[in-house]
């Protein structure tokens, strides 16, 4: 909580970086800029005092990058609020009105956040542990880390999902069409959410996000036509010997992306929100 703010001097970091730079590379970059603020010897107690100022300024940090490639002013942490409705305000406050944090979407971004703390020794963990191995400061390795959750394999699967499901949207809104295509050995067309290398059945993280996903949409008003294709590709797709032959079940990426698309979060915002749940982790 106390540990939020950024050194003025960012200010003149971001503004250096281009209007149009993924925010993901503008994170890792900074992740990587805080240990030229932070010069302490590698101490169990300084390392311990790194860890605390990473995960409190990640939020700042995202928010931050998000801001300046839309042109808006940097909305300072407000530290009475918790990590993710302090988070939520510093993306969509603007200094000119009031912003007050709905509870219930600041607790969907928390659940989001928890369901992707920790999953064993993926690539981002490997590399952060790799990168440390050689006594890297820890800003350096989490740096790292950040440049291999961005790749499409890993972190950047939920925006290959909802860049999935608007692609059916745009065509011929047929899930059946789509899978059909998916199976066609003669085809490229990949099915994007489906199946994991640790889970050989539904991934309990998707089931959790499923239900999760209604409420929001509920919350922010109207209908998901992304929705409507996403759980028309589940329920075919459940029923197909195709898919349950090859132990191919929705995964956490599955319906994450349908959540942040109604929490107004951008696309290409999605692997820095997987960022700041994995970062703890």
């Amino acid at each position: 909580t106390y540990h939020t703010m950024l050194h003025e001097d960012f200010d003149r970091f971001f503004n250096a970086l281009p209007k149009d730079a993924h925010p993901m590379p503008v994170s890792a970059a900074a992740v990587g800029a805080l240990a030229t603020f932070y010069q302490y010897p590698e101490t169990e107690q300084n390392i311990h005092g790194t860890v605390i100022r990473l995960i409190a300024k990640m939020p700042t940090i995202a928010a931050y990058a998000y801001k300046h490639s839309i042109g808006q002013p940097f909305i300072y942490p407000n530290n009475k609020l918790d990590y993710s409705a302090n988070f939520m305000r510093m993306m969509f406050a603007t200094p000119c009105e009031p912003y007050e944090v709905d509870p219930v979407l600041a607790r969907t971004i928390d659940l989001l956040l928890i369901l992707h703390a920790d999953h064993e020794q993926t690539c981002s963990t490997s590399t952060v542990r790799m990168v440390g191995s050689s006594r890297a400061n820890l800003f350096a390795s989490v740096s790292a880390g950040i440049s291999a959750l961005w790749g499409a394999l890993h972190g950047g699967a939920n925006q290959q999902v909802i860049e999935m499901l608007e692609q059916i949207a745009a065509e011929e809104g047929s899930a059946e069409k789509f899978l059909a295509k998916a199976k066609d050995k003669n085809d490229t067309t990949r099915l994007m959410g489906f199946g994991h290398r640790v889970y050989k059945s539904y991934d309990p993280r998707a089931a959790i996000l499923k239900m999760a996903c209604t409420d929001v949409i509920q919350r922010v008003g109207g209908q998901s036509r992304l929705l409507e294709i996403a759980m028309k590709l589940e329920e075919i797709a459940l029923k197909d010997e195709y898919f349950v032959s090859r132990k191919l079940y929705p995964n956490v990426d599955f319906y994450s992306g349908v959540i942040y698309k109604a929490l107004g979060i951008p696309v290409n915002m999605f692997t820095v929100m997987f960022t700041l749940g994995r970062l703890p982790g």
